[in-house]
């Protein structure tokens, strides 16, 4: 779908990587490394972006690290449009929204560090997460948007090893 509006797969690759978690961070080294694309097609769109004031940068010693400008005017927008092409909206909406027992929600893995895959991955904490709702809800949601969703469940806020673990992580609901 998105692909046929926005036809650079480079640009939907950085809209991915910049605008789904809000945090991500990148320079163009690393973005070559990680889309094994060349460098040159990566800094046009990086700087398209940036004149466009959706990118913001700053350097650290010899490189240029981008951000996504939050407080662009479209910047919710297209959050909002990568949250469903994505399918992470359907997994908030019919998975984790009026689950019992869930205090918190975060998107870990692949999709936490702007990479776009096959799997979701999340981590859910309550005390009393009703789990056999969740295994249905994680099945409808998976038949709907053609994803696997796999999940870990915590008690209780993790302790810092797992937290270290799940760096790149981005909140989806607190409770």
């Amino acid at each position: 779908m998105l692909s046929t509006l926005i036809t650079s797969k480079t640009r939907i690759k950085l809209m991915l990587k910049f605008f789904l978690n809000t945090s991500t961070t990148s320079y163009l080294r690393d973005l070559e490394a990680e889309f094994e694309e060349s460098t040159n097609g990566i800094r046009i769109e990086l700087k398209r972006f940036e004149t466009a004031g959706l990118l913001q940068s700053h350097f650290e010693g010899n490189k240029r690290i981008y951000k996504a400008n939050t407080s662009h005017p479209l910047f919710s927008d297209i959050h909002n449009l990568l949250l469903k092409y994505t399918g992470i909206d359907q997994v908030v909406n019919r998975v984790l929204s009026q689950l019992n027992g869930l205090q918190q929600a975060w998107l870990v893995g692949d999709f936490a560090r702007g990479r776009y895959g096959q799997t979701i991955d999340l981590l859910l904490v309550g005390g009393r997460i009703d789990v056999e709702a969740l295994q249905q809800r994680v099945k409808a949601a998976e038949e709907l948007i053609g994803r696997n969703i796999r999940y870990h469940i915590f008690e209780r806020t993790p302790i810092r090893n797992t937290q270290m673990q799940f760096r790149e992580r981005l909140l989806l609901f607190e409770g």
